[in-house]
Order: C-alpha cells, then sequence, then structure tokens
C-alpha cells in the first residue's frame, strides 16, 4: 500500500483556485456592510502630523463629513449620481447611491482644531497636527542589595 502524503488544507486550496478565482482578481474600491460600504483608507505618521488619505469616489466634497472625537477620526459621506441616456427610442435612467461611513483610532495624540482636509479625484486627503509630547529624561536605576535572611 502506498504512503499518500497527508494535505490538511487542500479542500480549502481547491476552494480558493477552482471555485472563486474571479473574485479575487476583481479589484474592490468598497468594504461591504449591510448596507454601509466603508471606504478603504491608508493612514500614517510623519515627525509633526498624522495623514489620513480615504477612497471616495464619485462623492461631492460638500456630502462629506470629518470629525475628531476623543482622538478617534470619524469620516462620513453621501454619495449620489445619476445618470441619463436617450438613444434610438429608449429611455434608460439609472440612479445610484450610497452612504460611507468609518471611525478610526488615530496612533498619536492630536490637536483637532488644526486638522485640515482636502478632496481631489476621489481621493480624501486629511492632514492633523501631532501634539507635541513632552520628552522625559530617564531616571537613573538604583541597585537594591538582596540580605540573605
Amino acid at each position: 500500500m502506498p504512503i499518500i502524503p497527508r494535505r490538511s488544507f487542500w479542500e480549502m486550496e481547491k476552494w480558493f483556485d477552482e471555485e472563486w478565482p474571479e473574485i479575487w482578481r476583481r479589484p474592490r474600491i468598497m468594504l461591504r456592510m449591510g448596507d454601509l460600504a466603508v471606504p478603504k483608507m491608508d493612514i500614517y505618521e510623519t515627525e509633526k502630523e498624522v495623514v489620513t488619505e480615504v477612497e471616495l469616489p464619485g462623492v461631492n466634497p460638500e456630502d462629506i463629513e470629518v470629525e475628531v472625537r476623543e482622538n478617534v477620526l470619524v469620516v462620513q459621506a453621501k454619495r449620489k449620481a445619476e445618470k441619463e441616456e436617450k438613444n434610438k427610442g429608449y429611455y434608460r435612467k439609472e440612479i445610484s447611491s450610497g452612504f460611507y461611513r468609518r471611525a478610526v483610532p488615530l496612533p498619536a495624540e492630536v490637536i483637532a482644531e488644526k486638522a485640515d482636509a482636502s478632496y481631489k479625484e476621489g481621493m480624501l486627503k486629511i492632514s492633523i497636527p501631532k501634539k507635541e509630547v513632552k520628552k522625559v529624561k530617564p531616571k537613573k536605576a538604583k541597585k537594591i542589595k538582596v540580605k540573605k535572611a
């Protein structure tokens, strides 16, 4: 009888390779959670600020709300797009809408009052200055002698 090596995840590998290959190739702009679309976002720090870049395609800048509350960044936006086409005896109208919301804790203490946001070509960029952290000088360690009891 030949020895067959055990492949614990063979069924899962088969499922990813054969059952769902088109899903992994398709680009995803938004994560979906019920009726709420969660926009993708990058957050990084520089020496002086925390910068957040959020994908919000098809959103009017007036429909975007940005808020910093207790060191948590909250981004909300509404999107409504209408497209009409009249052609060769038929009429078509497409309406789509969406609501985006994302709340994330920031990696550093920030000065919310000095935050700045700009929107260009579907990307929202938020820059928030960091609070200056006072550097505490480490105290010199004190050695303690252990006595024999």
